[in-house]
């Protein structure tokens, strides 16, 4: 129990200085609202319409197809790090091929993931 008390006061430090940060800018701060301060901004354009509207399917589909090769990246940078590291050692020789033949089953699906979106035409906004 002795090992948590540094992390205890970090916790306590950080949540005192949020709520010190918090209350001074309240008392600080001026508070003159007007029409433009509480109107929701987005993108630097007025709203037009109600937060309700339907969304277009693509729009997810866009964001989906970016997450799949967002995690693309996130997988291949620390792979390559540590493989190189794998390359050099003694220890993982026989692995190489291995691990190296995974890492191209990975690409392989996510060239068919990319493959598959372009075909569908999401890549595509004037359709």
């Amino acid at each position: 129990m002795v090992n948590y008390i540094p992390v205890l006061l970090i916790l306590i430090i950080a949540i005192g200085m949020a709520l010190v940060i918090i209350i001074l800018s309240r008392i600080a701060a001026r508070n003159r609202p007007t029409r433009e301060k509480l109107m929701p901004y987005e993108c630097g354009v007025e709203p037009v319409g109600t937060a309700r509207e339907r969304q277009s399917v693509k729009f997810y589909l866009v964001a989906m197809a970016f997450l799949l090769f967002d995690i693309e990246a996130v997988f291949l940078v620390p792979w390559a790090v540590v493989f190189r590291g794998i390359l050099e050692s003694e220890t993982y020789r026989n692995l190489r091929y291995v691990i190296y033949a995974e890492m191209m089953v990975f690409m392989v699906v996510l060239f068919v993931g990319l493959v598959y979106v372009w075909r569908k035409g999401i890549l595509e906004w004037n359709k």
